[in-house]
């Protein structure tokens, strides 16, 4: 069943149909929360936060247009709502959980090193240069999709992509040698 015949059943008041459209867009929304957050517990918050929305705002949804766009602009203003929250507050975010490997200690601190110093690009890049490349470059959105959950033109995701990853590529210039070799 597409997404659209979903969302109306969901409209509808069918929780099963809702259920289904969260278990085919929860990972992306996770993705997209976390581009902003960078706190993955945060990033599920911000998506439930946008799901919930979403489901709210059902009757606003138009069937004619893609919902994976719809809904992933909805989730990244929930949050980009908890980021300014969180800037209110001056909380300080969790460190990255290692992820459990068998390389050696060596190679582990690399990698990890390496992971902050993206994430690290990454959350100084401005908001929509940061939410365009992880969709574009991680999730795999064709630019005329990103314009869709951005609201903007198509030349500014092209745009955005192209600065945000001059930027990353100045920035991560230190882990040439080491990304090569990895």
């Amino acid at each position: 069943m597409k997404d659209a015949e979903l969302a109306a059943l969901a409209q509808a008041g069918d929780r099963d149909a809702f259920g289904e459209l969260v278990r085919r867009h929860a990972a992306q929304a996770r993705r997209v929360a976390r581009a902003i957050l960078g706190d993955p517990d945060e990033a599920d918050d911000a998506a439930q936060d946008g799901f919930l929305a979403a489901l709210r705002h059902l009757g606003r949804y138009d069937p004619a247009r893609p919902f994976g766009p719809w809904l992933l602009r909805i989730v990244a203003n929930a949050a980009s709502d908890r980021q300014r929250r969180r800037k209110v507050r001056r909380a300080e975010p969790l460190s990255p959980r290692m992820h459990d490997a068998e390389p050696g200690p060596d190679t582990v601190t690399d990698r990890s090193s390496f992971r902050q110093a993206v994430l690290a690009a990454l959350e100084r890049l401005p908001e929509r240069q940061r939410i365009a490349t992880v969709l574009f470059d991680v999730e795999g959105y064709s630019h005329k999709e990103i314009s869709e959950v951005l609201g903007v033109p198509i030349g500014t995701v092209r745009s955005d992509v192209f600065h945000a990853r001059r930027t990353l590529r100045t920035e991560l210039d230190a882990w040439k040698d080491w990304r090569e070799s990895e």
